[in-house]
């Protein structure tokens, strides 16, 4: 009971916290009074000394191993003559100290970046200095600046990597093209979005001879960043750090120096470029019957638009197709081998469920527009296809030459997981479940058994979440979700790291030469250094490869350190997008206080259900205690909240209709309320000001979670005030002296009763 372990702080906004242990064991619950003299994110030995109310393991902070020298975001105020800054991650706590002479050029209000000079105490607030002025809040783009700061995201390059993009040549010179196949007769065409600056591929297909029957030659073009990006140089060593590009709205954070991302590599039309083809054969049933990969030269003959391809391929004769007769008959290629290969997948059984992607329409000063779904259509489910194909001939290429290199490997669920999924396909009657050893096909045959059902998308929703994340690692354990035993990432190198590394690979293999990694930990001190730190974020395979083409050499875990960085980096930069379009949302919806919308119940929880609108696909809480006078019970089998007396039950695509009741920009939360038929305006009125009715304490608002008590500050009362008067005609008062009045009406006539 009384093991030390060593794990990482993580802070909650209500001031307590939990150490995410190293070791993977469940995490430690860590008190206010702990918290006071640690900071979200540090690294901590810690011991287990108790268990509290609530059955959870409390534990106490032994040692802070390491104290990572992260900038806290904050905004700068002036209380009682004392300066200090708020931060704006609430995880942290508390707020920091910032003596007099310390703020800089900062003004009241404005957010700014605060480095630590003296760490927090038991009884002594954390103390810092104002190293970076941000701006004001309103600012546009301000949240971006912040999300890369709160998360450090790589966000300048350095000068020795701006110099040597500046020194790259313009174009492709006569020089680069030795050794290459020339493909520049070749129509290859690259297929993107509207908004798509860089582009990464092009493709081409025409009918073939395959074996004795008939098929396609399919050629996947990708841009070959390792012919400008040599190893180890400034350009490489940004790139690795920063591992991918950050996408936000109306913003990207690219990987690679603007000169390479979106000029001398990206496939632009109708210039030449260097290129990495995979060339396959695909026999008519969709196989890849042969493959060959070679350096070339190639010249984008078009660019075209998923959506203008979407209506060729809809209408040959149409307006579209007339303005690119030329390239009619190659997209038509192009669909027929798509099919084909449609069909192999669905032999595979890989896993394919149609989810909701939405976008975000900002106008020129960074406020919501307007959020709208992603639409898929044909071309991109071609492009998708292509890719896959591509993706899965250089997995298997690097495997059968027997090179390490970083496999993308997506696991089956854990027992875990495996568990909870049959007991909730048990429990919700489908006929179906999964065996010990699952295949995909078995997820994609109950998909496909329940998508008639009215609670089909909450039948999907728990297979998806019963999954694993994907990793990069030299292990190769296969892609459970794609059916595939080997798959990799290589069609992507101008925005992801681990595509360059495999193309670096692919280029070893055929020069018979072998690549190493630059500068990366070696197996020992550092290698574990790195390996704890980044496990918070990724973890490794559970399951070691079947048939296994290496050994755990020096060489080899120096590509587990790799993998490891590049998962989790590319973990960080999808919270970063994610905490930018949580504000986004919010600032969007302080706007529509009081109104109200209809939406989808997204996820049940102890505490609530969350609620996602139809109308803006935003997601907001409904906290138990406004579910209603009664006691609400948890379901986890079901994963629904179930009232005790009535038997109303919350579960995943249960309807309902609600109230914008509170917005939490710092918090990033959106708080709902049910709206019930028959509840008029005067009656929400009353409820948003908190007029007393008479109605007797909910039996679940005795049990609501602490971070709701203490969430009700007076900025929330102050929104729900706006909301009660948004809501209706009469103003909250008026509504309060006409329940007073009701009340009153209701009391005569009746007997005293006795004492």
């Amino acid at each position: 009971m009384l093991d030390e372990f060593e794990g990482t702080v993580q802070g909650h906004r209500d001031g307590h916290g939990f150490v995410q242990r190293d070791d993977g064991e469940a995490d430690i619950y860590l008190p206010p009074n702990e918290m006071r003299a640690v900071l979200h994110k540090d690294r901590v030995k810690a011991r287990v000394v108790r268990q509290d109310r609530r059955g959870r393991p409390e534990g106490r902070v032994v040692e802070i191993v390491e104290r990572p020298e992260q900038p806290i975001i904050g905004r700068l105020l002036h209380e009682g003559g004392i300066w200090l800054v708020a931060p704006e991650d609430k995880r942290y706590g508390q707020d920091v100290l910032i003596p007099k002479g310390a703020t800089g050029p900062a003004k009241v209000g404005q957010v700014v970046v605060v480095q630590l000079t003296e760490p927090p105490a038991l009884f002594g607030q954390p103390v810092g200095r104002v190293k970076e002025v941000l701006g004001e809040i309103d600012d546009p783009g301000m949240e971006i600046e912040i999300a890369v700061r709160k998360y450090g995201v790589p966000h300048e390059f350095s000068a020795e990597c701006l110099g040597e993009a500046k020194a790259l040549p313009e174009k492709v010179r006569p020089a680069d093209k030795k050794g290459r196949v020339d493909l520049t007769d070749i129509p290859l065409v690259t297929i993107d979005g509207e908004d798509a600056r860089d582009f990464d591929d092009a493709v081409y297909c025409e009918p073939a001879k395959v074996g004795r029957g008939k098929g396609w030659r399919l050629l996947v073009a990708i841009a070959d960043v390792s012919a400008y990006v040599r190893t180890g140089s400034a350009i490489d060593i940004d790139a690795y750090d920063r591992a991918t590009s950050v996408y936000f709205p109306r913003r990207v954070i690219p990987m690679l120096p603007e000169k390479l991302s979106n000029g001398l590599c990206s496939l632009n039309p109708e210039v030449e470029r260097l290129c990495m083809v995979c060339d396959m054969l695909v026999a008519a049933d969709g196989e890849i019957y042969a493959y060959q990969f070679y350096p070339a030269v190639m010249f984008s003959h078009a660019r075209f638009t998923y959506t203008e391809v979407a209506a060729i391929l809809g209408n040959t004769r149409g307006p579209e197709a007339a303005k690119r007769k030329d390239r009619v008959k190659d997209l038509l290629n192009l669909a027929d081998v798509y099919k084909a290969l449609l069909k192999q997948r669905g032999k595979r059984g890989a896993v394919d469920f149609e989810t909701t992607e939405t976008q975000i329409i900002c106008d020129d000063a960074g406020r919501i527009e307007k959020i709208v779904p992603r639409t898929r259509n044909e071309a991109h489910r071609l492009i998708e296809e292509a890719m896959l194909a591509a993706n899965v001939c250089s997995a298997d290429f690097i495997a059968e030459g027997k090179h390490p290199g970083l496999f993308r490997v997506h696991e089956g669920p854990t027992p875990e997981k495996k568990e909870i999924l049959r007991g909730y396909l048990k429990a919700m009657g489908v006929g179906l479940s999964i065996t010990d050893d699952p295949k995909p096909g078995e997820f994609q045959a109950i998909a496909e058994a329940t998508k008639e059902r009215p609670d089909a998308q909450q039948i999907h929703t728990m297979l998806l979440r019963s999954m694993q994340q994907a990793i990069y690692t030299p292990f190769n354990s296969g892609h459970f979700g794609l059916a595939y035993e080997a798959y990799t990432h290589f069609t992507s190198p101008i925005r992801r790291y681990p595509d360059l590394l495999v193309h670096r690979v692919i280029k070893a293999i055929l020069t018979k030469t072998r690549y190493q990694l630059p500068m990366l930990p070696t197996p020992g001190e550092a290698h574990a250094k790195l390996a704890k730190r980044l496990a918070s974020r990724v973890k490794a395979p559970t399951t070691k490869p079947q048939k296994a083409t290496i050994a755990p050499t020096k060489e080899v875990l120096a590509w587990e350190a790799a993998g490891l960085h590049c998962s989790a980096n590319e973990r960080r930069a999808d919270e970063a997008s994610r905490d930018v379009e949580a504000w986004l949302k919010c600032k969007y919806m302080r706007e529509h206080l009081g109104e109200e919308y209809g939406g989808v119940v997204s996820a049940a929880t102890t505490f609530g259900i969350f609620v996602t609108l139809d109308a803006m696909y935003v997601e907001g809480l409904v906290h138990i205690t406004e579910l209603g006078g009664e006691y609400f019970k948890f379901d986890e089998m079901r994963q629904e909240l179930r009232g005790e007396r009535t038997g109303i039950r919350y579960a995943i695509g249960t309807r309902v209709r609600v109230q914008v009741s509170r917005v939490d920009l710092d918090g990033r939360k959106i708080d709902f309320r049910l709206v019930r038929e028959g509840e008029d305006l005067t009656t929400r009125a009353m409820k948003d000001k908190g007029a007393a009715s008479g109605v007797p304490v909910k039996a679940s608002a005795k049990r609501g979670s602490r971070h709701k008590a203490e969430a009700a500050t007076s900025d929330q009362r102050a929104e729900r005030s706006t909301a009660a008067v948004a809501a209706g005609p009469q103003s909250a008062m008026q509504a309060f002296k006409s329940a007073v009045k009701k009340a009153a009406n209701k009391m005569k006539g009746r007997k005293p009763r006795r004492g």
